[in-house]
């Protein structure tokens, strides 16, 4: 049969299917109309009109019911939901959402925060009349299932609760802003659950509270609208891409869900929570036609509860089963996600002992309808897809409408036939968590109350209390017992040999102390995975049979946030004396008598704060570390004169910095730290990582001027408007040649990003431009470098990286991919090269940094970094010949003649010169024109601290940071990413330290003399 002929049959089986009279179990209501209630005929014919098939809908969405006091989404949209040419901004949805509940007392909705721009997030509460009346009777229900010690995980008290309440299905549209489908079917939805008196849905209305955020990316809603009117205006030509989504980042907003910095994962949580949900379902629209994704593929996140597994394949099974039953093609449920990283916002459930549910179904990005046609691996029938999609197909918006309604009321109408048992199950997940420390554990973590890092302990338990997290502080000492260590046998070490090491030996510890004031994480609480989620290790095996992570593999927040946490498995920790505490600071002040206010530096971005608040006073950094007051101060201790007390102790109360007053100076080399003037550079090509840079710098208080790169070109001179280019990772990967020149401008037209009378919400509080194309151009480029030879620092990082080395802007370095390395997302140990470093002040020896197969850089003593040309390839050996390995050969009739020893050098380090490469050779690069480097990779075997590294040799040992004198100025090149998703506070201080002495960089360089 050939291919066409197959596809035949197989719409003609799809349409037999869909005629087939439906089987369902005894008792359960089947899906369909109630022949009493009459059709709203023309809305029902519009849908049938848009659409495109008649196996793209099924009985639950192919008619909607009339009501003669509700309104019907046509009311607000101006025609059904799904029409084509129509996406209506949030607004429109919430006015439709508020007719609904004015019109029916079975809707009510529910303002639920703002975003980062100010627009309203909203939730629908959607159930009977009865179960909205007794909406806080049954929240207070369910709060007790959802923590077990109020009933003091008495079953059978649980029993009578799950008897006598109604769950909680929380749906979310539109966290990705290009995936436009799901506000429409979201009203369209609420509509009919509040008005089908169907058994079917009326079943659902009865026993199920739904609750829906119809948009949860507000700011990047209207601004896709915008998009989209600008495309019907301008029919013939290419349209803007959506280049900013949320203020912030794109498609990483679906990657916050641990972070916690941005505010719809903030207002999604506090209303799963706080309404007590057992569900969250998020909608997205990447993959034809239908993929119940939370099955996906293996490995499964290591900290859920195998509950959760289960209840997984069950009601996708069950989704897949029924919207088969339909005819509907290309519905599935297994796939190539991997449910390992617990950063996407449906994933809140997953570790709030709820049930996480994904749909990714098929979206054109806007209203248009239009012909798709598939790859053959997506239309391709597998094992697990046995009605797969079709290769070529005419599709709507009303398509999408109805896939997303049909698989969202199939999910519904399940999880109401099964509520008492997911109810149990919701309890049990709470009830095993606070079982924690006598099951799998740990006990508890600590954080002890000695760490020099106050101000990043307060961030990361900050983070962990907006995941609702309970904190404990220790009321006096504690002393804990350590694991034993299994100890490992070496390669071809017999018994005894070990035996007489151990004697030699020093002996581990066996107990900790941690002193009254530690912060103790107790694993007996509801919330204790995600706690633990994010506190522990993670190990992804090279092995694995997934070679294609969807995501992050590692992701260790004491690592990345740079502070001690420590995993308890002692239960006597659980019965010190401790109490919760509900507001974490790291108290700060000043202390002692004296005009001159030292503040040891530990790398604590509030530093970099406290620099720019004081912004009139005079500061300076310790070259060296001091004593001073009876007390030791680091490297890069700030010394502020010239400022009032009172100004300093205010600000070091809000920051939390320890302050120490001094009498006198103390006699150590310094030199200024001053707030830079920075300017801070994105492309037109993706915003996305960046993003991520300027929320950290905002949340700092650090002032930028941000700018793209066609800004560059058109200022005459940078240098004497700022001190500082931030220019963070474009995110893709992106070539030197993109970065010059944009999007092809050869042909097309101007792509603008403007706030117009047409798109009133483009900008916002972004970039804009006339045309999106140009980049940074030739003679940006010029002016970029003309900026650094002028005394200027250029911040570089991966791909950025990578096109200032490619424009010759680090003479020596060389940047190059790996093609056999795989570090997706990882946790990788650095270790510090030269302390004496600025951009290293506050570091300590060993550094846990963010790498997704980073740049690999190598250094050439020699511009240009070539050897001289020799036949055949570089000898690693001596030749064939005489005596042993390491004794020299011989030439038969002649003195032997000893040859000069080689020198060797590290990967970080430069390659030694012989007189014969620095002989008349006007390439070689002076010592003091050579890069600096400040951090490298650790040793392969040290370099995988959490996620996955294979093939880590390639890069462990390279330099991870480096500084290249440029001119008068500094080029600074990041092959790790020092701030990403708000989870590397740790490294902040890296880029900070280059901000705050950018005038000093050569500060501490032994050979900057020479």
């Amino acid at each position: 049969m050939n291919r066409n002929h197959f596809w035949k049959a197989l719409l003609s089986i799809a349409l037999f299917l869909a005629a087939v009279p439906f089987a369902w179990a005894d008792g359960e209501s089947a899906p369909g109309r109630d022949p009493k209630q009459p059709v709203d005929e023309a809305y029902t014919a519009k849908m049938k009109k848009y659409t495109t098939a008649p196996y793209f809908t099924s009985p639950l969405v192919d008619y909607l019911p009339a009501s003669k006091t509700v309104p019907t989404p046509e009311v607000v949209l101006g025609d059904v939901a799904g029409a084509p040419g129509i996406l209506p901004y949030a607004e429109e949805v919430y006015k439709y959402m508020r007719l609904l509940e004015k019109a029916i007392p079975r809707v009510k909705v529910i303002s639920i925060g703002t975003t980062e721009e100010g627009r309203e997030m909203i939730a629908v509460a959607v159930t009977s009349e009865e179960n909205l009346q007794k909406l806080e009777e049954n929240r207070a229900r369910l709060a007790k299932l959802a923590d077990p010690r109020t009933i003091n995980s008495d079953d059978s008290e649980a029993d009578k609760l799950v008897a006598q309440s109604t769950p909680v299905y929380y749906i979310t549209g539109t966290i990705h802003s290009p995936e436009t489908g799901a506000p429409t079917a979201l009203m369209e939805l609420a509509y009919r659950l509040a008005v089908d008196e169907s058994p079917y849905i009326k079943d659902i209305r009865d026993g199920v509270i739904t609750l829906i955020t119809p948009v949860v990316e507000v700011d990047g809603r209207d601004r896709v609208v915008d998009v989209y009117k600008w495309h019907l205006a301008h029919p013939k030509d290419f349209y803007p891409p959506l280049i900013y989504w949320g203020k912030y980042v794109a498609h990483d907003n679906n990657r916050d869900a641990m972070g916690m910095t941005l505010k719809l994962t903030q207002n999604v949580l506090n209303t799963y929570v706080d309404q007590k949900a057992q569900v969250l379902h998020d909608l997205h629209e990447s993959v034809p036609y239908l993929y119940d994704n939370t099955v996906g593929d293996g490995p499964y996140n290591a900290w859920i509860d195998p509950i959760l597994a289960d209840e997984w394949n069950m009601i996708a099974s069950r989704n897949v089963a029924d919207m088969t039953k339909f005819g509907m093609p290309g519905v599935f449920t297994h796939g190539d996600f991997d449910t390992w990283s617990p950063g996407y916002l449906m994933f809140l459930a997953a570790l709030h002992n709820g049930i996480s549910r994904l749909y990714e179904t098929f979206g054109n990005g806007n209203a248009d309808t239009r012909e798709r046609t598939l790859e053959p691996e997506e239309y391709a029938r597998t094992w697990f897809k046995q009605n797969p999609p079709l290769p070529k197909t005419l599709w709507s918006q009303r398509d999408n409408n109805n896939y997303e309604e049909t698989g969202l009321l199939t999910s519904l109408h399940y999880f109401n036939e099964n509520k008492r048992l997911f109810l149990k199950n919701f309890y049990l997940k709470a009830k095993r968590s606070v079982q924690k420390p006598r099951a799998e554990g740990p006990v508890a973590y600590v954080l002890p109350a000695d760490e020099p890092r106050g101000t990043l302990q307060a961030e990361l338990l900050q983070v962990l209390q907006k995941q609702k997290v309970e904190i404990s502080r220790a009321k006096s000492a504690i002393t804990i017992a350590l694991p034993v260590k299994k100890e490992k046998k070496k390669e071809g070490e017999k018994s005894g040999d070990a035996k007489e090491e151990k004697k030699e030996e020093k002996k581990e510890p066996t107990t900790r102390s941690f002193a009254a004031g530690s912060f103790v994480l107790r694993m007996d609480q509801p919330y204790s995975r995600i706690a633990d989620a994010l506190l522990d290790h993670q190990y992804w095996s090279p092995e694995d049979p997934q070679k294609t992570p969807y995501d992050d593999t590692g992701w260790t927040f004491g690592e990345l946030f740079g502070v001690q946490v420590v995993r308890v498995t002692d239960a006597k920790i659980l019965d010190a004396p401790m109490e919760k505490v509900s507001d974490v600071r790291a108290s700060g002040g000043v202390k002692g008598e004296g005009a001159i206010f030292a503040i040891n530096n530990h790398a604590e971005p509030a530093l970099a704060t406290l620099r720019y608040k004081l912004k009139d006073a005079t500061i300076e950094a310790a070259e060296e570390a001091f004593d001073a007051g009876g007390a030791k101060f680091t490297r890069g201790t700030f010394l502020i004169r010239d400022a009032k007390r009172a100004d300093v102790e205010s600000a070091a109360k809000e920051l939390g910095l320890q302050v120490s007053a001094l009498g006198t100076a103390p006699s150590v080399k310094t030199h200024p730290v001053r707030s830079a003037r920075i300017a801070y550079v994105h492309t037109w090509l993706s915003t996305q990582t960046e993003g991520w840079w300027r929320l950290a710098l905002d949340s700092l208080q650090i002032p930028y001027e941000y700018m793209s790169t066609q800004a560059i070109a058109k200022i005459p001179d940078l240098r004497a408007k700022y001190d500082v280019i931030l220019f963070p990772p474009v995110g893709i990967n992106a070539s030197a040649t993109a970065i010059i020149q944009g999007l092809p401008t050869a042909w097309g037209n101007p792509l603008p990003w403007k706030t117009t009378e047409l798109t009133p919400n483009l900008v916002g509080k972004n970039d804009s431009t006339d045309d999106m194309r140009p980049g940074l151009g030739y003679d940006g480029l010029a002016k970029l470098q003309s900026f650094v030879q002028n005394g200027g620092v250029l911040l570089t990082v991966d791909d950025t990286a990578q096109f200032a080395l490619s424009v010759g802007m680090g003479a020596g370095v060389n940047a190059a991919r790996s093609e056999k390395m795989k570090i997706v997302g990882a946790v990788v140990g650095t270790q510090l090269v030269d302390g004496a470093s600025p951009i290293a002040y506050g570091y300590d020896e060993k550094i846990s940094a963010y790498c997704d197969d980073g740049v690999i850089f190598s250094l050439s003593s020699v511009a240009g970094g070539r050897r001289r040309r020799h036949l055949g390839p570089d000898m690693k050996q001596r030749p064939t010949g005489r005596g042993t390995k390491d004794e020299p050969d011989f030439a038969v009739g002649r003195i032997g003649a000893e040859a000069p020893e080689e020198q060797e050098s590290e990967a970080w380090e430069f390659p030694p010169l012989t007189p014969e490469q620095t002989h008349n050779n006007a390439r070689v690069i002076p010592p003091a024109n050579r890069a600096r480097v400040v951090l490298r990779y650790a040793n392969a075997k040290d370099l995988l601290i959490s996620g996955l590294v294979d093939g880590g040799g390639e890069i462990a040992q390279h330099p991870a940071v480096l500084d290249v004198p440029f001119g008068q100025g500094h080029v600074v090149l990041f092959s790790i990413n020092p701030v990403y998703r708000g989870e590397t506070r740790g490294t902040y201080s890296l880029v900070l330290n280059t901000v705050m002495n950018f005038d000093n960089l050569n500060a501490g360089r032994k050979d900057a003399a020479k």
